[in-house]
């Protein structure tokens, strides 16, 4: 139902070791994100944490001039969208 969405490129589900589990692109740029993404999202909840110990990142958007690469991080996996934010 995502992948119908306006804008919308492809979507990646990553384990909590990073590992994609499904995906909608191609091998080399799902292995590319899931790596980069899982980094950035283990970093962004330590420092949630660090911040407030009682707190937990629960979403992450990133956009830049080519794309936005929205977030949804659990505890055993989290979901990687990647859309184009003027489509």
């Amino acid at each position: 139902i995502i992948q119908g969405q306006k804008g919308v490129q492809g979507i990646i589900i990553v384990n909590a070791e990073g590992i994609p589990i499904k995906t909608t692109l191609d091998n080399s740029s799902t292995v590319q994100y899931a790596g980069l993404i899982h980094q950035l999202v283990m970093k962004a909840r330590t420092t949630v944490r660090d911040i407030d110990p009682q707190n937990d990142l629960t979403f992450l958007r990133v956009r830049s001039k080519k794309n936005e690469i929205m977030i949804a991080p659990d505890k055993d996996y989290f979901l990687i969208v990647i859309q184009n934010p003027s489509d």
